[in-house]
């Protein structure tokens, strides 16, 4: 009995220059088409494919965008030894049906002469703003292009870097852009580790300690909710991730959900557990609701 040939997923376009990103969008609109936009910075993990499912139930046609964005690199930082795969990228959004990707050169995105920034203050203040105060200013004015560029109807984000889901939801509202944002909870390994490309640059041994970090801000998270007061509560994750091999904690803190603010179980509003913890040469963070 001869069996059915099993089809291949189909390779994504790909496009690289904004003449023909803009001609591809005109054809789903012409159509009246929807469109969603993922945006990434590539070394695609199953974090990046779950916001691409997730944005492939709202939307008739998904644009992936895979861009290393050298604005939000501080000179110090591993915008040089960021990790890139873009044959493996192209395999794994075949896999789930992504029917575009955007990937420009940092020519195509930052021609000569770009001289224009967003500054975010607000929910980008404090946490990584402050250990990273170039950061979000970065990640504000290429979210703001990529949504000029691709022009889509929403666009989704992983709750993973909890506080850029939060500047980019503030960007929108502030500049009135018209387009919705999704953000979808962190995709985690079975021991609680939060997907990151830079999970990559862990050894094994690094590896088997991280998941403390999760760790840390789930009991921080348990104590508050119960009443505990967060001061000692953060001092308490922070000891325990030294005690797990961290060499550095940047920030534990516990937050409102939506401004970023100082969280207090008397407000009456969600609240939320940030970190950002050094773990040999590698920086994670991770969140948790209350």
């Amino acid at each position: 009995m001869s069996s059915r040939p099993q089809s291949k997923a189909r390779t994504p376009a790909i496009v690289r220059t904004l003449k023909d990103l803009r001609r591809r969008i005109a054809l789903y609109r012409k159509s009246g088409e929807s469109v969603a936009l993922v945006p990434t910075m590539g070394a695609l993990h199953d974090g990046h494919l779950a916001l691409v499912r997730a944005a492939k139930r709202k939307s008739k046609h998904v644009v992936v965008s895979i861009f290393v964005n050298p604005t939000q690199f501080a000179p110090t930082e591993d915008l040089a030894r960021y990790p890139r795969d873009e044959a493996g990228d192209l395999m794994k959004l075949a896999s789930v049906g992504t029917d575009l990707v955007w990937s420009p050169s940092a020519e195509e995105m930052y021609p000569e002469g770009f001289a224009t920034r967003i500054e975010v203050t607000g929910a980008a203040n404090g946490l990584e703003g402050a250990f990273r105060p170039h950061h979000f200013g970065g990640v504000a004015t290429v979210c703001c292009k990529l949504f000029s560029q691709v022009m889509p109807d929403i666009a989704v984000f992983g709750e993973k870097d909890y506080q850029q889901l939060a500047v980019i939801r503030q960007m929108v509202r502030d500049l009135d852009l018209p387009l919705a944002i999704h953000g979808l909870a962190t995709v985690r390994e079975k021991d609680g580790l939060a997907l990151s490309s830079r999970n990559a640059y862990l050894s094994p041994d690094e590896r088997l300690a991280a998941p403390a970090l999760n760790a840390a801000i789930r009991s921080v998270a348990e104590k508050v909710k119960a009443g505990g007061r967060p001061a000692a509560a953060i001092r308490s994750a922070a000891l325990a991730l030294q005690r797990a091999g961290f060499a550095g904690v940047d920030y534990v803190a516990v937050v409102d959900a939506e401004t970023l603010a100082d969280w207090s179980p008397k407000s009456g509003r969600p609240g939320r557990v940030l970190a950002a913890a050094w773990l040999g040469k590698t920086r994670l963070i991770d969140n948790v609701a209350i």
